[in-house]
This record gives structure tokens, C-alpha cells and sequence, in this order.
């Protein structure tokens, strides 16, 4: 038996997995001691090595799968193992929401300390291809697997890698043979990208360097229409290249609706060019979400499982229980689609949101959509969202709160702890921090229930809404 003081960095050991924990990871014990263990699953029995070492934790590489859980599948995708792109392949999908639903049960009772009924997670109608937008990387700095480093006749003579980043790594590329994260089209698109820009002595972009051309392809598909856009990023303006390779897709690929360039000379490794250009069609396309129609630029945010965020809203304006005079305020609000969401069941709703250019879409997003009972204001929710505020606007029946990954500010917490909105729906994508805030909310507010929504399935991520009423 090994215990916590002879596990090492870097001692190896036989595990047997337990349990599922959070970002997809699986937990074997070691006398009470958690060993977190990434690709493996409840029933595994894994030969490990010890690659971190933490007071109350350690994790773990696993250096060969000696028994298989029984639940575990072979995963559709050859890059399953390298790639961080969909890392929970192995897990059969109905045992993914499953350790979702736990996962964030979990956090609501661990974190939060509260009891509140914690709803199986709805699961996507898609397990693969439901993403609409797919953002592939180029570089001439392939990733190298295990298997090819060992491999005694194996030669490197990729030059130009397509594909996604290794994870932890901006400087390699994992090199796709296969992706089944978006329609099949998509794949297609980078790979004959690829070959076009090999047989044209195009270069892919030398990250060190600062040199070569193609940087990114970008492809967004709309879920409710036939538009299907390819970004394509480059280090340069290059008119004549840009037409003809844009020629090259149209032909191939009907599908394709337009076809910008993003230009991005600068030394940042984004995918959003200090200017673009549009080589085919509209340069944007339409898809709806509910009742509205959204116009989606290339570097636009969109929720990225359309479906899927349809779901996330209905459960969002169920849980609001809206009735026709209520004042809504929407909190952390991007470019306004669950504002508008809400308005159709609301007196008026008013989105508050930080970042410039997601106020503007979101006002663009109302007007195009003829919504006439929704404002948007920009701030930091923390000095905006004053006494003043809700003097001007009227006082809120009922608040949303959309907040980033790291959950609300303190500050902004205490504050809805003194308005005493009488109903309250948390939408989070974490619910690690969704239960830091709850447990601050619930002095004030009763937490009836919690709805999981799996947004990405063959990840760990997950959504979550949250129910709540002033007590």
C-alpha cells in the first residue's frame, strides 16, 4: 500500500479510478489522498506517475491502461488522446452528462453548502458536429506524438501543420488528420486549404520568426440557415493570392456563402485581424436563436452550440417566471441575446454589460430585431449598477446574471444581496464559482433548483441555471 508520504514526484503506481472530477479528470485514493488522473474513467486500473505534488493532492500522468473500466468506448477520433479539443471521447455520452450532473451537484453542495435539488443535465441532440464556429490554426511547428518520437524510422518532414493547439502549448500545432467538432464540411475546408497552400508555395506563419502568411482558418456554419462562412487569417494583404485560393474554395465547396480575409499583421497570436476584407458573398452570416435572427461577423461572439443555447434560454426564462409588466435587468448581457430573449415575455429589460463593441452588437442585435422595450448600458457592473441606476431604469422584478468564468465580484454580489429583486436567475459556466456566489446569495435568497446544460459535449465543460426567489 503506498501512502501520501511516499507518493513522490515522479513515483509510479498502480491506480484504480473511482470516481469522475471536475475538469474531466479521473480520482483514485491513496489512503483518503486524491490522485487526479486526466483520460481515464471510474473503473480504469491505470499504471501512473506521480507529475505533481500538492499539500492535499496530487496528480497524476497515466503511463498505461491495465484494465479498462467497463463503461469506457473506443473514441471516434484518432487525435482523441492528444488533443484537447474533445477530451472525454472515451466516455460513453450518457455517462458524460451524468458525471456533469454530478459535477455540479457537487460544487452546490461542497462550495455552497445547500441542499438544492440538482437536475440530471439536459444532454445536446448532437454528441458530435454541433459546433458552429471552428477556429483551426496554422504554423509551421507541428506537434510530435509520443508514438513518432520513438519511433526509430520515423521522419518529421510536415512543414506545415493545420490543425488545433497542443494543450499548453501556443507554439505547437497538432497536425489533424480528423475533426468531428463541426459539420463535416469543415474539416474538408482546412484540409483542401492545406494541400492549395503546399501545391501554391503559400507559407504558413512562423510564430518565432514572424514571417509566412496563413495563420488561421476560420469557419462559421449557421444552424438555422444555409450560410456557411470561411475567415481566412493572414500575416499580409495579399489581393491576388486571396482571390484566386477563394476561387479555388468557392469551386470545390458550394456550400461556402462568403469568404473574408482578416488581416493581422501584428505580433499577437489572435485570430481577429487589424482589418478585414470580404472575397466572396456578404462577409457575415444570419442564424436565429429562438424567435430572433442575429447577423454574425467574422469576429463576432455567438453562443457556439446553437441548439443548445436555445435550450439554455428556455430554461433561463422558465426559471424568470415573467409576467407582462416586469422590469428585467440583465447582468454581464455580451451582445444581448438573452436580453432579448427575455423581452418578449417582459415589460422592459435593460443589459448591462463592460465591453464596448458586445454593447454596440447588442444594440444593433435590438434594432434588427425591432425590439423596442430593451436598453443597454456600458460599465463595470460593480460601479454601474447603482441606486442611480434604478432610479433612472425603475426598480428590477427580476435579475440575470451571465457572469465570465471567474463568477461576479464581490462588490456586485452584496449589492444584489441589498436590492432584494424578488427573482433571480444565475446562468454560469462554471459552477465551481456560480456556488462561491450562491452561498453569499442564499442569506437573501432561497435556491430552489438547479438545471445543468451541456453546452460541449466530449468535454468536461458545463453549464449550469440556477433558480432563485427572495426569501
Amino acid at each position: 500500500m503506498n501512502s501520501p508520504i511516499s507518493l513522490k514526484k515522479g513515483a509510479e503506481l498502480t491506480l484504480t479510478i473511482e470516481g469522475a472530477a471536475f475538469k474531466g479528470k479521473g480520482v483514485a485514493k491513496v489512503d483518503g489522498l486524491a490522485i487526479f488522473v486526466p483520460g481515464t474513467m471510474p473503473g480504469d486500473v491505470v499504471k501512473a506517475r506521480i507529475v505533481k505534488r500538492r499539500k492535499s493532492y496530487r496528480e497524476a500522468k497515466m503511463l498505461e491502461l491495465l484494465e479498462e473500466s467497463p463503461d469506457r468506448i473506443t473514441p471516434k477520433c484518432q487525435h482523441a488522446n492528444v488533443c484537447g479539443g474533445c477530451s472525454w471521447q472515451h466516455v460513453p455520452y450518457q455517462k458524460q452528462l451524468e458525471f456533469k450532473t454530478q459535477q455540479v451537484s457537487d460544487h452546490i453542495r461542497r462550495i455552497a453548502g445547500l441542499e438544492t435539488p440538482v437536475l440530471p443535465a439536459l444532454g445536446s441532440d448532437k454528441a458530435f458536429y454541433y459546433r458552429n464556429k471552428m477556429e483551426y490554426s496554422i504554423s509551421n511547428k507541428r506537434w510530435l506524438t509520443e508514438e513518432e518520437i520513438r519511433s526509430d524510422d520515423f521522419v518529421d518532414d510536415t512543414a506545415f501543420a493545420a490543425g488545433l493547439h497542443a494543450p499548453g502549448r501556443f507554439d505547437k500545432i497538432l497536425n489533424l488528420n480528423e475533426c468531428h467538432l463541426q459539420r463535416e464540411e469543415s474539416f474538408q475546408i482546412l484540409q483542401f486549404v492545406k494541400n492549395y497552400c503546399l501545391e501554391h508555395d503559400i507559407e504558413p506563419f512562423n510564430i518565432f520568426e514572424k514571417e509566412g502568411f496563413l495563420r488561421h482558418v476560420m469557419i462559421r456554419t449557421a444552424h438555422h440557415t444555409n450560410d456557411f462562412m470561411v475567415n481566412l487569417v493572414t500575416f499580409r494583404d495579399e489581393p491576388d493570392t486571396m482571390k484566386a485560393l477563394s476561387e479555388a474554395l468557392v469551386e470545390a465547396f458550394p456550400v461556402i456563402t462568403t469568404i473574408v480575409n482578416n488581416v493581422n499583421d501584428q505580433h499577437n497570436p489572435t485570430a481577429i485581424g487589424r482589418y478585414e476584407k470580404v472575397y466572396y458573398g456578404t462577409g457575415f452570416i444570419r442564424d436565429k436563436i429562438g424567435e430572433f435572427e442575429f447577423k454574425i461577423h467574422p469576429n463576432a461572439f455567438f453562443q457556439t452550440n446553437t441548439a443548445q443555447a436555445e435550450k439554455l434560454y428556455n430554461v433561463a426564462r422558465e426559471y424568470a417566471d415573467l409576467k407582462q409588466d416586469d422590469v428585467v435587468y440583465d447582468l454581464y448581457c455580451g451582445v444581448g441575446t438573452l436580453s432579448l430573449y427575455m423581452s418578449l415575455k417582459a415589460n422592459k429589460v435593460l443589459g448591462i454589460e463592460l465591453v464596448d463593441v458586445a454593447v454596440e452588437n447588442a444594440r444593433f442585435n435590438a434594432k434588427e430585431n425591432k425590439v423596442e422595450n430593451v436598453s443597454f448600458v456600458r460599465g463595470d457592473m460593480k460601479d454601474v449598477f447603482t441606486q442611480e441606476m434604478v432610479e433612472q431604469f425603475g426598480a428590477p422584478d427580476v435579475l440575470i446574471t451571465d457572469p465570465p468564468r471567474a463568477g461576479m465580484h464581490p462588490d456586485v454580489v452584496n449589492r444584489l444581496c441589498e436590492l432584494k429583486v424578488p427573482k433571480m436567475v444565475y446562468v454560469s459556466c462554471d459552477s465551481s464559482t456560480m456556488a462561491r456566489d450562491l452561498k453569499l446569495l442564499s442569506e437573501v435568497y432561497d435556491v430552489l433548483e438547479v438545471q445543468p446544460v451541456d453546452m460541449f459535449p466530449q468535454t468536461y465543460h458545463v453549464e449550469a441555471v440556477a433558480k432563485l426567489r427572495l426569501k
